[in-house]
């Protein structure tokens, strides 16, 4: 999926990024832009995903290297760390201006 997506001129959504569109992964993406990393347990309650679904999500995101996945230790206890890529961060700011384009085009 190419990260040089460009809004038509009618402002159309033909071109926006369908991986990010997913109200669960807009979530997910939107939650992680405003930190530098967030640890699962914290998402899952953030956005009131299950650990199946997030987690399902996260794969998604993670294939297209919209974000990493770092699993580590605290103590004995896993932890996993989820954090937007420079790709994801592109990706996320190129979504968010589309949209805005396309909201701004609508007739009134």
């Amino acid at each position: 999926m190419s990260l040089e997506h460009q809004p038509t001129p009618d402002g159309s959504m033909q071109d926006i990024d369908k991986l990010i569109h997913e109200p669960a992964r807009l979530l997910l993406m939107a939650h992680l832009y405003v930190v530098e990393s967030a640890d699962f347990t914290y998402l899952m309650r953030q956005t009131d995903l299950t650990w199946g679904n997030l987690s399902s999500h996260m794969s998604k995101l993670e294939e297209a290297k919209y974000i990493e996945v770092i699993k580590e230790f605290k103590g004995k206890r896993p932890n996993t760390m989820l954090k937007l890529t420079k790709r994801g961060r592109k990706a996320f700011r190129q979504y968010r201006q589309q949209m805005l384009d396309v909201l701004e085009n609508l007739p009134e």
